[in-house]
């Protein structure tokens, strides 16, 4: 199924047909702010083994990432950060950024990498966060296998794809081309292990 959804006024009926999915262990492919991203509930252990099988790929050996709808998910499923590194996440975020950040005891095991992190965007995209927030926790992110970038960046073209392999395919327009920046604030100062959309100035 392929849903058109408005970028700037998601339509409720349709959120409220991709959040039923997602409660019920459903996998969707979604707009964010750069790339197309699959997904589904960070809780659905079956809807994340479907994901790794599609991207062929180990739970913790994979890129998962929890799509936010703001910063307030911090303290619930990430250990506690300093007030310099708080600050630094609420300068880029909403925005194209991945921060790698140490994992909390809420963290679905299934999700951590064996380093016991994880990675936290809150996109600058409607969709995604009206998902999220209707949801009510955060979902489930990693990028969608493919040789050409038309393959992650065109609904139509992602339909086409992966229609028999997820439930729903949200159609927020053409995504962007570029990745999002991946930085480890796992480290002191954090490090820029991805460059990608978005510029980044050097922390301090």
């Amino acid at each position: 199924m392929i849903i058109h959804v408005h970028p700037e006024n998601p339509q409720p009926r349709a959120i409220n047909t991709i959040v039923d999915t997602l409660q019920r262990g459903g996998v969707i492919i979604y707009p964010t702010d750069t790339i197309y991203g699959i997904g589904c509930d960070i809780f659905q252990h079956k809807a994340i083994e479907k994901i790794c099988r599609i991207k062929n790929a180990e739970p913790t050996k994979t890129h998962l990432s929890f799509i936010c709808y703001d910063l307030s998910d911090l303290s619930k499923y990430t250990k506690s950060i300093s007030t310099p590194l708080y600050r630094m996440l609420r300068q880029y975020l909403p925005g194209p950024y991945t921060f790698i950040l140490p994992a909390s005891k809420e963290v679905p095991k299934m999700l951590k990498s064996k380093k016991d992190t994880i990675g936290l965007r809150v996109p600058d995209n409607n969709i995604a966060r009206t998902i999220v927030r209707e949801l009510g926790r955060p979902i489930l992110s990693a990028s969608l296998p493919g040789e050409m970038v038309e393959e992650y960046t065109d609904p139509e073209m992602i339909h086409g794809n992966f229609n028999k392999l997820v439930d729903i395919v949200v159609d927020g327009g053409i995504g962007a081309w570029t990745p999002s920046t991946v930085v480890d604030c796992t480290q002191d100062p954090p490090v820029v292990i991805r460059q990608g959309a978005g510029e980044w100035e050097t922390y301090a």
